[in-house]
C-alpha cells in the first residue's frame, strides 16, 4: 500500500473509523473471501458504502458481541479472511472468553477492530471509553496487539492482514477525525517491527496510537530546553520487537507514553523487559490512572491527562530538573 502526503491529509480528516470503512472497500475488491462482521455498529464503523456495495460479505449480528467472536471464528475456521468490528469495551471484555478459547486456544484467524479505543469516544463516556483493553487482550496467547499510528498505518496494517496469516490479532483504533497525522509521506511497514520516529541521545520515548502525533508536535518544545529525545512507536506490541532489549540498554531514562490505564499497557510491557533482563535504566510511565475519569470532548480528556504536546512536553522538562 502507498500514500502520499495529499492522501494522509484526507484520511486525518476523514479518521480512523471511516477510514476502516473505506480500506475494507478497497480490499474487499481484491478478496472475494473478506468478511466483515459488526455488532450494529456498521455505520459507526464507516461500512455504510460496504453494506451496500458487499451485501454478501457483510453480517451485523446485532448488539452480541459474545455471538459475533463466536460466528467469526466459524467464517475463519471454513477458509475466510474476517474482520470484527465493535467498540474496544464491548469487544475486549464482554467477548472475552470466546478471544480466549476460539481465538487463543483454538487460534481462528480472526481480525478484532476496536472502535474507539482509549479517550476518543469523548462525551460518551466511561463506559465506552477503551482504557484497559491492551492489559486484558495481552494475556490472551497466540493473539496479536497493535495499535495504528494513524490512519496511514492502518491501513498497512489492514491490508498486511488481509493477505498475509498473521493469526489472531487485537486492533486497536484510537484518534478522532482531524488526529495529527504521524506519517505524511509513505514508509516501510514490517510486522513486529518498532519504527524510529526521531533520533536523539538524552531519552527514549515509546508510544502507540494516535497520542503519537502529540508526541512529535512536543519534540520541537523539547529541542528549544536543549533535550534530544528518541522517539519510538512501538507499532505491534504483541509480539513486541526482538530489538527492544538493545533499544532500552542505550537509554539511562525511557519514557512511555499511552492512551491506556497504568496497569498492563505499554509502561508494563517495557517494565516487565527491564525487570527480566536486569537493565539499568530509569522507566517513566506517562498514562492515564487506576480510576474512572471525567467525560468531555477528545481535545480535553488530552489536556486534562497532560497528553497533549504542551502537557508532554512539560512532564519532560520536568523529569529533567530533578
Amino acid at each position: 500500500m502507498n500514500f502520499n502526503s495529499t492522501d494522509t491529509k484526507q484520511w486525518s480528516r476523514m479518521g480512523p473509523r471511516a477510514m476502516f470503512g473505506k480500506f475494507m472497500l478497497d480490499i474487499a475488491k481484491k478478496n472475494k473471501k473478506l468478511i466483515v462482521l459488526s455488532a450494529d455498529l456498521g455505520r459507526s464503523s464507516g461500512l455504510a458504502r460496504f453494506k451496500i456495495e458487499f451485501p454478501n460479505q457483510y453480517i451485523s449480528i446485532g448488539i452480541s458481541e459474545q455471538n459475533l467472536v463466536g460466528v467469526a471464528s466459524g467464517l475463519a475456521n471454513e477458509g475466510y479472511k474476517v474482520f470484527v468490528t465493535s467498540f474496544a469495551p464491548f469487544l475486549s471484555m464482554r467477548a472475552s472468553e470466546q478471544i480466549r478459547m476460539n481465538l487463543g486456544y483454538m487460534k481462528h484467524n480472526v481480525n478484532l477492530v476496536a472502535l474507539g479505543s482509549g479517550l476518543s469516544m469523548g462525551f460518551l463516556g466511561n463506559s465506552h471509553f477503551g482504557l484497559e483493553d491492551i492489559a486484558i487482550m495481552r494475556t490472551v496467547p497466540n493473539l496479536n496487539i497493535t495499535c495504528p499510528a494513524d490512519c496511514s498505518e492502518l491501513g498497512k496494517v489492514l491490508y498486511d492482514y488481509a493477505f498475509n496469516d498473521r493469526g489472531p490479532s487485537y486492533i486497536r483504533l484510537t484518534g478522532i477525525p482531524g488526529s495529527l497525522n504521524v506519517y505524511e509521506n509513505n514508509y516501510k511497514y514490517r510486522f513486529g517491527k518498532n519504527i524510529t520516529l526521531s533520533k536523539g541521545n538524552d531519552i527514549l520515548i515509546l508510544s502507540h496510537g494516535s497520542i503519537l502525533g502529540q508526541i512529535k508536535l512536543s519534540l520541537k518544545t523539547l529541542k528549544n530546553s536543549e533535550i534530544s529525545a528518541e522517539l519510538v512507536n512501538v507499532v505491534s506490541l504483541k509480539p513486541i520487537d526482538k530489538s527492544i532489549n538493545e533499544l532500552l540498554s542505550k537509554f539511562q531514562k525511557i519514557i512511555t507514553i499511552e492512551e491506556h490505564t497504568t496497569i498492563g499497557g505499554l509502561g508494563s510491557i517495557i517494565a516487565e523487559k527491564i525487570l527480566k533482563n536486569k537493565i539499568n535504566s530509569q522507566l517513566y510511565s506517562f498514562s492515564l490512572p487506576d480510576k474512572f475519569g471525567p467525560t468531555a470532548k477528545y481535545d480535553h480528556l488530552l489536556r486534562y491527562h497532560g497528553l497533549n504536546a504542551d502537557g508532554i512536553a512539560k512532564k519532560i522538562i520536568k523529569l529533567f530538573k530533578k
